[in-house]
């Protein structure tokens, strides 16, 4: 497992590019351009283990995923629609690349706002050559950026008609606990969206990730999180958060921005000296968070936060909806028709 299987999956990131008809004409072409491409490619997972030419590992990973698809719509109530029905090998290694940035001496993202769809904390490309010049661009304006490959995203329903979202190869070769928590998450964003909330979406995704791969493995009898992956991205998630939680207090506080720079320089280092501790321990070595500590700014931290922020939240409302995924939905649709201040402060009372 590498650390982009614990960053941001994607979300709704193709949503927000089709929306952009006020944005340039070259973003546009290159978001339209790229999803059909996708399209193009994939084809039916039916055909694909018909087909002799398939490899036995590759039948294998889609025959799983589609046992996984069969759970969602009969234990989870995700949709029963024409998504993860079909599989597309890009031949890359990410679905798109994200782009992040965030102020030097701030957690809060950079959002990049659409006709429909609202305002989003990340900005995604096909080619990862106009992602990294993006991230100049905006590193030019003094912001912290960060750029990564994402190995899926959700069009939130909208391409059913023409096949729903494909499989893919950057994702079909996971560890199953993955596969499960990727396939749960991205369903679930074709169940809620708020228009102006990316921290909402993504928290309630991972949520149900986390509740229904939890499900998944407890119906084949089989213990939750106990392999070496999973609890690297437990130790990997709380190093994390108390960085994040240190510096948003430093953010917060009165000193004076010298101060600031200097304390957040000793808290990204002390962060960094964690990782290399798990790593020569516990972790025997394993260097899938590299890239991401070495790495690591402001906007880094931020989307992670996105992805977490309102999980334990989601988590209460599951348990006050009786454990019922379909009560539980009708909750969160509900809250995501509401302003966004009123949408927060409800979500949070009755812990």
């Amino acid at each position: 497992m590498t650390w982009r299987r614990v960053a941001a999956t994607g979300g709704a990131v193709l949503t927000a590019m089709l929306a952009s008809g006020c944005d340039s004409m070259g973003y546009y072409a290159q978001s339209v351009g790229g999803h059909l491409d996708l399209m193009r490619r994939a084809r039916p997972v039916a055909e694909l283990l018909d087909d002799a030419a398939t490899s036995e590992a590759l039948k294998q990973r889609l025959q799983l995923a589609q046992r996984l698809r069969r759970f969602a719509v009969t234990d989870l109530a995700l949709p029963d629609n024409a998504s993860y029905h079909r599989y597309a090998d890009l031949g890359r290694p990410s679905a798109v690349w994200n782009v992040v940035a965030a102020p030097e001496l701030s957690l809060t993202l950079q959002t990049w706002c659409f006709p429909v769809m609202g305002c989003v904390g990340y900005r995604g490309y096909f080619d990862r050559g106009g992602a990294e010049r993006m991230g100049t661009e905006l590193r030019g304006r003094g912001l912290e950026v960060s750029v990564y490959g994402v190995p899926a995203y959700s069009t939130l329903g909208w391409s059913n008609w023409v096949g729903g979202d494909p499989l893919l190869n950057t994702f079909i070769a996971w560890y199953e606990a993955d596969l499960a928590r990727l396939i749960f998450h991205e369903l679930a964003h074709q169940v809620a969206y708020a228009a102006d909330d990316t921290t909402f979406n993504e928290s309630f995704a991972t949520a149900v990730e986390r509740l229904g791969s939890a499900r998944w493995f407890e119906a084949a009898g089989r213990p939750v999180d106990t392999d070496a992956a999973s609890r690297r991205r437990v130790e990997f998630k709380a190093l994390t958060l108390r960085t994040r939680s240190a510096l948003e207090a430093l953010y917060r506080s009165d000193l004076p921005d010298a101060d600031k720079r200097q304390r957040k320089a000793e808290l990204m280092a002390t962060m960094r000296a964690e990782h290399a501790a798990l790593k020569a321990g516990p972790w025997a070595g394993f260097t899938g968070y590299d890239a991401w500590f070495a790495g690591a700014n402001n906007a880094a931290l931020a989307v992670q936060a996105a992805y977490d922020a309102l999980v334990p939240e989601f988590e209460r409302l599951y348990e006050r909806q009786g454990r019922d995924f379909t009560r539980f939905y009708a909750e969160v649709k509900r809250l995501a028709a509401l302003p966004k201040d009123q949408r927060r402060a409800t979500l949070a009372a009755n812990p």
